[in-house]
């Protein structure tokens, strides 16, 4: 059930294309079915960082038993591709990372 979310200050052409992107590469840094995957793109957002509006985000990635030891690696790969697609410098995202207990997240009328 992995959750990415990006929020930033840009406009953004073509969300939906980006959006799939995102939802592919957190399938692929977690080894989880695409299927499972929940992705959220929000462009043009109020978002100051370090005081200026210049192109920033703002990213979270959740998951149920999220890997802490390979969230350097994560940071990289989604930094890498925030900086190719939306051109948003790497020293201009925050990443919040988050391991999410299964009884505590819903899904199907259910839990994990």
């Amino acid at each position: 059930m992995p959750f990415i979310k990006v929020e930033t200050n840009i406009g953004i052409d073509d969300p939906a294309a980006y959006t799939k992107a995102l939802s592919a590469l957190a399938a692929d840094m977690l080894g989880k079915p695409e299927s499972y995957v929940m992705a959220v793109l929000e462009a043009d957002k109020n978002l100051f960082f370090g005081g200026t509006d210049a192109p920033a985000a703002y990213v979270t990635l959740d998951s149920i038993g999220l890997p802490e030891a390979r969230t350097s690696d994560f940071s990289a790969a989604i930094c890498a591709f925030l900086e190719d697609a939306l051109k948003i410098p790497a020293n201009r995202i925050y990443i919040a990372f988050g391991t999410i207990q299964r009884n505590l997240f819903g899904w199907d009328s259910g839990t994990f």
